[in-house]
C-alpha cells in the first residue's frame, strides 16, 4: 500500500485579493481553516520580501490561530531568518527570490549557493524547525541538498505543468520521478509543488517516493466558482484517487 499523500494548501493569493484594496477582507487566516476542514493537512505562506501578499501579521495570526503544521516559504536572508526562529513554524522551506518576478520561477541554485544556505539550514534544524529546500528536479541539487544536511527537499513542478505538449510533459514528469527515486535512495524526504491543478496532479501524485504536494493559486483560483471548501476537497479526492 502506498504511503498517505499529504496536502499543503498554500493561502497567499487570499492576501493578495485582500491587499488590491486594503483592508483585512479576504482574511488568510479564515482560508486557511477552511482548507484544514476540507482536508488540508497543512498551510503554507510565503512571507517575501517585498510583502506583496502574506504580511508579518498574517503569519502571527497563523501561528496563534491554526492546528496544524505552517510551512514557511522564505527567502534565505538575514531578515527572513530572524522571523522563522522568533515564530518557529513546523517547517521552513528555502525558495528563491526575485523581487520582479511574479511568481516563482525555478529551484534554487543549492551547487552554487552552498556556502549561503548552510548557515540558515542550520540555524533552522537547531530550533528544531523542519527544513526543505525548493529546487528543481535534478539530482545533482538533491545531492547538494544532502551535503548541507537539509532532510527535505521540495520538487519544482513548473516546466511540467506548463509543458506545451505531451513529449515536453512526459520528459519533465520523468524528471520529477527519477529525482523522487533519487530523493529517496540518498535519505530525504520528497515534497513538490507548482502550478499543480484538477488536470495535471495525477501522475505527481501517483508518485510513491513523494510525500507531500503543496498546492495554492489552482485552489484559490478555483474557489472563486465553486468556494474553498469543494475545490480544496476534489483535489483531495484527486490525489487520493491517483495514490490508489
Amino acid at each position: 500500500m502506498s504511503r498517505t499523500l499529504r496536502l499543503g494548501v498554500n493561502i497567499d493569493h487570499v492576501a493578495t485579493v485582500r491587499n488590491a484594496r486594503g483592508g483585512s477582507n479576504p482574511d488568510p487566516l479564515r482560508a486557511a481553516m477552511l482548507a484544514i476542514e476540507a482536508g488540508a493537512d497543512g498551510i503554507t505562506a510565503h512571507l517575501r520580501e517585498d510583502r506583496r501578499h502574506i504580511t508579518d501579521r498574517d503569519i502571527e495570526k497563523l501561528m496563534a490561530g491554526i492546528d496544524r503544521p505552517l510551512n514557511f516559504e522564505m527567502a534565505a536572508t538575514d531578515e527572513m531568518l530572524a522571523i522563522a526562529l522568533r515564530h518557529k513554524p513546523h517547517a521552513a522551506c528555502l525558495v528563491p527570490e526575485k523581487r520582479t518576478e511574479v511568481t516563482t520561477e525555478g529551484g534554487l541554485d543549492v551547487i552554487g549557493n552552498a556556502g549561503s544556505l548552510a548557515r540558515p539550514i542550520g540555524e533552522l534544524g537547531a530550533a528544531g524547525i523542519r527544513v526543505s529546500l525548493f529546487i528543481d528536479p535534478e539530482p545533482a541539487q538533491l545531492d547538494a541538498a544532502k551535503a548541507l544536511d537539509a532532510p527535505v527537499v521540495e520538487l519544482h513542478t513548473g516546466a511540467y505543468c506548463d509543458a506545451e505538449t505531451p513529449e515536453t510533459r512526459a520528459h519533465e514528469l520523468e524528471r520529477i520521478v527519477r529525482a523522487a527515486a533519487h530523493a529517496e535512495a540518498i535519505g530525504l524526504e520528497c515534497h513538490a509543488g507548482h502550478g499543480l491543478s484538477y488536470a495535471s496532479v495525477g501522475p505527481v501524485a501517483a508518485i510513491p517516493t513523494i510525500v507531500e504536494l503543496n498546492i495554492g493559486h489552482f485552489l484559490i483560483g478555483e474557489a472563486i466558482f465553486v468556494g474553498l471548501t469543494n475545490a480544496i476537497a476534489r483535489m483531495r479526492a484527486a490525489m487520493n484517487a491517483a495514490r490508489r
